[in-house]
């Protein structure tokens, strides 16, 4: 393990992000089939696969506003000069997903109401393109960013982010994105996600939220 701010503490296992970055790239990357494949007017399951990217979208909002207040702040002041400017060019490109994202929101939901055949055109077209923004800035976060916060932040530190985004997130089935950031963890991964949560978030999941989370998902990717 690196450690944080040549300190001798221990540094975390960045190697999570990984997994949350998964929900965006699967969520944006199979948006053609999963809107485009909707009836026109079904909107039974307009509202279902709505509901799946309305949350995964206000995810993307949350996990971003957590990265900057929890994680650039810090890595700017302890990171070199060269690595500081990295950080703060990467952490501006959330800037330039944030036109992309409400664009997407305001499409979605457009759709979702009325599965219209233009407004299916319109969602697809937004995600598509918010995807096409995000995924150069997800790849740069991966490579230089990543390898920075292992070295300069604690593990207490970084494990702030996931309360984070569950206190900030503004959807309405926090069991969904558990389930899809626990989908793309290591069984190690998944473990360690679960000894940290609060006792009765975890209980709650082991409890109903999986099978919840399995139930919801399942007939989203579901064969129409």
């Amino acid at each position: 393990m690196s450690e944080a701010n040549g300190g001798g503490v221990p540094g975390p296992d960045t190697a999570d992000m990984l997994a949350v970055h998964h929900v965006f790239r699967e969520a944006l990357g199979t948006a053609s089939r999963l809107v485009g494949e909707v009836p026109a007017g079904e909107t039974t399951r307009s509202e279902l696969v709505g509901s799946y990217y309305d949350n995964v979208l206000r995810f993307l909002e949350a996990h971003h506003e957590g990265e900057d207040l929890l994680v650039t702040p810090l890595l700017a002041q302890r990171c070199s000069g060269d690595e500081a400017e990295v950080v703060l060019r990467v952490a501006d490109q959330h800037k330039q997903v944030l036109g992309p994202l409400q664009d997407a929101e305001e499409a979605v939901r457009a759709w979702r109401l009325g599965a219209d055949p233009g407004a299916t055109g319109d969602a697809i077209a937004a995600l598509v393109a918010l995807g096409d923004v995000l995924a150069p800035h997800l790849d740069e976060e991966e490579e230089d960013v990543l390898p920075l916060a292992a070295a300069h932040l604690t593990a207490e530190e970084w494990g702030a982010l996931p309360g984070h985004g569950m206190q900030s997130f503004t959807g309405d089935n926090l069991w969904l994105i558990l389930g899809l950031i626990r989908e793309a963890m290591t069984d190690r991964q998944r473990d360690l996600m679960l000894a940290h949560m609060p006792p009765p978030a975890a209980d709650a999941w082991r409890a109903t939220g999986e099978a919840e989370f399995r139930a919801f998902i399942g007939q989203v990717r579901s064969t129409l």
